[in-house]
């Protein structure tokens, strides 16, 4: 881990001393224009103290700021103006508590007040431009917010240039805030060919050929509590498709002038690609797993028998009459199960994870029409009970982790229109079946697990002894 400086440190809490001084100064110019009415000449001798303390408050914050934009992160141009602009407020403030000493003019007062109202104003737009980036302000009037998607929908993918109409909006739309032509954290600049392959003060950003080599891939794979995972949690985050479309991209060189179909693909590549040229935005858009079609409300009655038998039933959404069922704290018996039937139109998600629910429950599963998501993972569900699912067929999302289901249960769900999940992590699957099952479903998402999370310079290892022989 890397220390700080005592000047870095003191450096980043400019963000922190920097308001103080402002509601400061501005109570104390406020205090000021109201003193030229009689009715509040009592707040008078409290001016000069108000301006002295956020002069010297603005003196401190300067001196901060100062030191936060040594570290190379922001714009210098901008940096420079704000900078100027701080010093002046600091120097007019106890230029002011000067002027109160010596007894100056009221009209005198009056305008260095106002024109210190609008000194704050100016370095605040700064500030907030060198931190939210310049169009801060007018950016919440455009219809360009969080919900848009970062790829904007593309007349034909395979034609378009893939870091011009694909890449470069994607980075532009999640990156350039904090690392962009404004702003440059860990000196690090993501809005051009030449800053990209330049890397920052961690090294290259991107390696061509290697996506587990590029450091702009590894901090995206990181859980987003990560303290190294970019973006950071509290921003836009990308979606999977989006990721998977920025490493297709490096493993396959990074050219930064080629078009879509200039690059190697996969079937599934392909698939991934076209999802863009229809447009993103339809996608992260969608209701998720929700029926469009309107459905009335569910007997009060029989969820209060559900809710009496351990089950957890709720909305699935607020303004929702479709519900989501989960047995973590109930036991999947018969008896309680029987109890699911009067929701049949209702119920759209269930889950039965960690559960004793065997085959012959799965019986009455089977009667729920318009189940959407299915979680049945550690069950004791085998491919007999799969099978019985064949025919509920608005089926999107089912989870088999953890249980004995062979590819020859899995293969019972083809028939399925509507599915794009199954989970199969830990299941009797070989990895032949796997083969298999992605040709028997090209169409579906199959997640075999198997993950390998790629391991940073800054992770700690844990290195143990050779154990004596």
């Amino acid at each position: 881990m890397t220390l700080l400086s005592i000047p870095d440190l003191i450096g980043r809490f400019h963000p922190i001393l920097v308001h103080l001084p402002i509601g400061i100064l501005l109570l104390g110019c406020l205090f000021q224009l109201l003193t030229t009415n009689v009715k509040f000449s009592a707040l008078r001798p409290a001016v000069p103290l108000i301006y002295l303390l956020g002069g010297l408050g603005a003196v401190f914050s300067s001196v901060s700021g100062y030191l936060l934009s040594q570290s190379g992160d922001y714009d210098s141009n901008m940096v420079g103006i704000h900078q100027w602009l701080g010093i002046s407020v600091s120097v007019i403030s106890l230029l002011v508590y000067t002027l109160y000493k010596k007894q100056a003019k009221d009209g005198l007062l009056n305008l260095v007040a106002v024109v210190l109202i609008v000194l704050i104003t100016i370095t605040g737009h700064y500030g907030g431009s060198l931190t939210h980036g310049s169009d801060y302000i007018s950016s919440a009037l455009k219809d360009d917010g969080k919900g848009k998607a970062a790829i904007p929908p593309i007349a034909n993918v395979q034609q378009a240039m893939a870091y011009t109409h694909i890449v470069q909006p994607l980075l532009q739309n999640r990156c350039y805030n904090c690392h962009g032509a404004e702003k440059q954290k860990g000196k690090l600049r993501l809005d051009g060919k030449d800053f990209i392959l330049k890397g920052g003060e961690d090294g290259k950003t991107l390696v061509p050929g290697s996506a587990e080599e590029s450091e702009l891939i590894k901090r995206l794979l990181l859980p987003p509590s990560n303290e190294d995972h970019m973006p950071p949690k509290e921003k836009p985050q990308l979606t999977a498709e989006e990721i998977e479309l920025l490493q297709w991209w490096v493993k396959q060189g990074a050219d930064f002038n080629k078009k879509v179909q200039d690059f190697k693909q996969s079937e599934k590549e392909k698939t991934l690609l076209l999802s863009f040229q229809t447009g993103a935005a339809k996608k992260e858009n969608k209701l998720a797993d929700i029926p469009e079609k309107e459905i009335g409300k569910a007997d009060a009655a029989a969820i209060e028998k559900l809710k009496q038998a351990g089950v957890v039933v709720i909305p699935v959404l607020s303004t929702s009459n479709y519900l989501s069922a989960s047995f973590v704290t109930a036991k999947a018996t018969a008896d309680v199960l029987k109890l699911l039937e009067p929701l049949n139109k209702q119920l759209v998600w269930l889950n039965f994870a960690n559960t004793a629910l065997d085959d012959k429950g799965m019986q009455a599963i089977a009667k729920l029409d318009n189940l959407i998501r299915l979680n049945l993972s550690r069950t004791a569900v085998t491919d007999k009970g799969v099978t019985l699912i064949k025919g509920v067929s608005h089926l999107q999302y089912v989870n088999l982790v953890g249980t004995k289901v062979t590819a020859a249960g899995v293969e019972q769900l083809k028939g399925l229109k509507e599915l794009n999940s199954i989970y199969l992590y830990q299941t009797g699957i070989t990895k032949d079946d796997e083969v298999t099952l992605k040709k028997v479903f090209p169409k579906v998402t199959l997640d075999f697990g198997g993950y390998v999370v790629p391991t940073l310079e800054k992770d700690t290892t844990e290195v143990k002894p050779p154990v004596a022989k």
